[in-house]
Order: structure tokens, then sequence, then C-alpha cells
């Protein structure tokens, strides 16, 4: 396995959940300030939450050959920022998608 292979594969979900969002504008392609906004806010809170957790002892990196080795900070992988990045994103993409399928079948409309 390569040391890049978790990085990668988190990007290329990502990417594939980009693509979601731009087919349907979902998120970014809807309100791109406010989506951005929004995923900083998510991504500060879960890293904030990692911090937290590291500095209690409760928390330890991983030890993976699919793992890149840079560290953002102490116990803190790189990989950990991708991830949050991801469910931050795809949390949106899906609240999006399913606010699309509640507009599109009429059962949002009371």
């Amino acid at each position: 396995m390569t040391p890049y292979a978790y990085a990668a594969a988190l990007l290329v979900s990502t990417g594939a959940m980009m693509l979601l969002d731009a087919r349907f504008a979902l998120v970014l392609w809807r309100d791109t300030v406010r989506s951005l906004v929004v995923l900083a806010i998510g991504i500060a809170f879960f890293l904030l939450w990692d911090v937290v957790a590291i500095g209690q002892g409760f928390y330890h990196r991983g030890e993976s050959a699919a793992m890149t080795g840079l560290m953002l900070a102490p116990e803190l992988p790189v990989e950990e920022l991708l991830f949050i990045t991801f469910l931050c994103y795809v949390t949106l993409v899906m609240h999006g998608l399913v606010g699309l399928t509640l507009a599109r079948t009429g059962a949002g409309r009371r």
C-alpha cells in the first residue's frame, strides 16, 4: 500500500462530492459564500474537538502504511483534516440533496 493511499481516497471522494454538487447545484454552486462559511465553521469545530481530545489524551494518531506521515500538530495527521473536510462537505451535499428531492416531489410543501 502506498503512503498516500488514504489521502488520495479522501481527495477522490471529495472530488466526487464536488461533481455531484456541481451537477445539481446543491451547496457550493448554489450559495458559494454561505456554503464556504458553513464548511469552515464545521471544519474548525471538528479540528478544535480533535485538539481538545488530543490534549486530554483520548486521541492518538494511528499507524498505517496508507498514511503520509505528515503532521499538522502532534498526534494530528494531515489525513484528519482531509477527513473532516470530506465529512463536513458530504453532510452539506446530503442536506442539499434531501432538500432538492423534497422540493421536486412536493413533500417539502405544506
